[in-house]
């Protein structure tokens, strides 16, 4: 069994964290402004957001290789829609793909099946409660347009 560890320690008097993992890398947790949020990090909800994309983006990227595709970017849009209420969780999740390089698009669609509905560890913890769906656009341009994160 694997285990895996992060910290969070509450930075000011509101709802503002910051999670550590034993790395030492941070990221910085903020609550909505009706709870004394401040704009000062991601909320819970785009930290689960972030780590599906982030997680279907790290198995696309070897699968490709497998087939031996040239991907040279990738970016990813993740959209969730949320019941009302408390609690308030995911009912879908749609993530749009952005992909960059020189692949073939039967390949890429069958990568990214794989990538999201089979080997995605965060998309394995919501299934069955989570309507996930995906979408990609193919780029033949091996750099992406200048962007800021």
């Amino acid at each position: 069994m694997t285990k895996t560890n992060v910290e969070l320690r509450r930075m000011n008097r509101a709802v503002n964290f910051v999670a550590k993992n034993g790395e030492g890398c941070v990221v910085s947790i903020d609550g909505p402004p009706a709870l004394g949020g401040q704009e000062l990090g991601l909320r819970p909800m785009e930290l689960a957001l972030a780590a599906l994309a982030a997680c279907a983006s790290m198995d696309v990227g070897p699968i490709l290789a497998k087939q031996r595709q040239e991907l040279t970017d990738i970016r990813v849009s993740a959209t969730g829609e949320r019941d009302e209420g408390t609690p308030s969780p995911f009912r879908s999740v749609h993530l749009h793909f952005d992909l960059y390089g020189r692949l073939d698009e039967q390949q890429v669609r069958k990568a990214l099946d794989l990538a999201v509905h089979k080997y995605c560890s965060v998309g394995a913890m919501l299934q069955g409660n989570v309507e996930i769906s995906w979408s990609v656009e193919l780029y033949a341009a091996t750099t992406p347009p200048r962007h800021r994160v």
